[in-house]
Formats: structure tokens, sequence, C-alpha cells
């Protein structure tokens, strides 16, 4: 597993008006013309709001609560990213998912606005996991020091206004969060937030379940909600990205799963960051409906 050495530490490239890697850009014609089926599970969000942990539930729920299928690999195997290519020894995720068997848990960190034609034509279930932009800024800068598929991310100060301006990867979190937020009603579309399932998991879960229309005994519930925990996943080399060799993700940097808690924001953040932080979320976030909790 590599990466080509032009693509690593390379600058963003713009695509439609969106921060994408290099090597997404170049793929992105199979992307474009990716057939969605109707029964497929869509998990999508902004990077570092979750997704991971969406992706290890709904395996485990599909599996009903089978621990040792969820083992069979690691969790960014069993549930492929549709826009990923590039790593010289793995198939972009488009040509995996077209051999997989229905029904299909595939995961996207795409805005409303790349998401393929067939999505609409063949609308299929989708859970959307938002998390407050403060934190997502935090986790974000963190990951992106250890992934070299990102620009070197520079000082905590530098990256936080590249974050405000959505000059990041995959964009603006404003727009990204807000526009799949209101097309909640025109989809089959679950919109859940990350401090709920930190705040209460079994009862998100359970949204989910009526969400798919599926049953489960209490005892198989119990079981989904213990190896969804943090500290379980962050001990499983199937879900904590353990398996991602040290020269594509430098976990001496930062480990993939770091903290998993709400509020870490305030680690990081001075008085005036946060003041003028909270200044441009109101401009950016006046005209929707959809509000976020900072700490639970």
């Amino acid at each position: 597993m590599d990466i080509p050495e032009e693509f690593r530490r390379r600058d963003y490239q713009m695509f439609r008006g969106i921060p994408l890697a290099s090597l997404f850009v170049e793929n992105w014609k199979r992307v474009e013309q990716f057939q969605v089926r109707p029964d497929d599970l869509l998990i999508a969000s902004f990077p570092k709001s979750g997704t991971t942990w969406m992706c290890e539930i709904m395996d485990l729920i599909l599996n009903n609560g089978d621990v040792k299928k969820c083992q069979r690999d690691a969790v960014y195997n069993r549930v492929v990213m549709l826009e990923f290519a590039g790593v010289t020894t793995i198939q972009p995720g488009t040509e995996v998912l077209s051999r997989m068997p229905s029904p299909r848990l595939l995961r996207t960190h795409l805005p409303i606005s790349l998401l393929p034609k067939s999505f609409w034509e063949n609308s299929c279930k989708v859970i959307y996991v938002a998390r407050n932009a403060k934190d997502v800024a935090v986790s974000s800068y963190h990951f992106a020091g250890a992934n070299i598929l990102h620009p070197h991310p520079g000082t905590w100060e530098h990256y936080l206004e590249k974050f405000m301006a959505g000059k990041v990867m995959f964009g603006s979190w404003h727009e990204h969060v807000t526009s799949w937020w209101e097309k909640r009603n025109d989809l089959r579309l679950l919109y859940l937030f990350y401090e709920d399932m930190k705040e209460d998991l079994e009862r998100e879960i359970r949204k989910l379940l009526a969400f798919l229309e599926k049953d489960m005994e209490e005892e198989v519930l119990k079981i989904i909600v213990q190896r969804a925990s943090f500290q379980v996943m962050k001990e499983n080399p199937m879900t904590n990205y353990e398996t991602i060799p040290t020269h594509l993700l430098d976990k001496r940097v930062s480990p993939f799963m770091r903290k998993g808690i709400c509020g870490d924001w305030k680690n990081h953040f001075t008085v005036h960051q946060n003041e003028k932080f909270d200044e441009d979320y109101e401009k950016k976030m006046s005209g929707t409906t959809l509000s976020f909790r900072t700490e639970i």
C-alpha cells in the first residue's frame, strides 16, 4: 500500500468549488458514473464527525450483533468510501463497490452537490452524521497532521482560519451540514448528531433501527452498544486504523481515534479565536434551523 510521491502532502485541488485531494479528482469520472442501487445504505458526513463510529454501528446492526463477522476486515474495507482513489495497490472505491452484492453499505464525505446523478434517480436510504464545528475543526487539524493525503496543516491558528474559510478537504463545514439538513425531507434521510450519540448511544441506535425498519432483540442491542463504545473501538485493530501503515497515516503524530469526546475544542481555542469563530458561525448559519451543542 503506497501513495505516489508526487501526491504526498500535495495542496488540495479545487473541483467545482470544493477542495479535494488530487487523487480523488483524477478518479472523478468513475464517481460521476457510479450507479447507486435503491437498496444501498449510504453513510454521509463531513470528515471527523463520527463516520467510522457509524460505520461500525451499521455493520453490527446489519450482521445482527455478530462480533466475529464484524472482525472480518478493517472497517474502511467493510464500508467502502465512494470517492476514495489513488493508493496504487488498492482499487478505487467505485470499482470495489461495483462488485459488491446488494444490499451494499457505503460511505462518503462528498457535499450533496457532488453526489453522482444516479443517487437522485435511485434514491437510497442515507444516514447523515453531523458534529459541532469546533470539535470537527480540532479533530480535523490533528488528522491532517497525520494523513499524508492532506497538505501540512501548519499551526493551529493557521488551520483554524482555513477551516473557517472552507479551504479544507471537502470544503465548508457550514455548507456541508446545512445542505444535507435542507434535503432531509426530500430524501430517505436520517440526520443524526454526534453529541446525541455520545449522550445516549442506545437511544440513537433505536432511531437507526426504526429508520431501517429492522427488529432487534434487546440483548443484541446491548451487544452493539458495548462494541460501539469509544474505548472498545479504540482498542479494536479493525476500527482504530492500526492496519494503515505509518508512512500513510502517522499515528505518532496523532492516533486516528484520539479522544472521542464533546468539548475538546476548549483545550485548543483561545478566547479571541472562540469569539472570532462564533461571530463567523452566526453569519454563516443564520439562515438555517439546524443547531448544534458544543458540549454535553
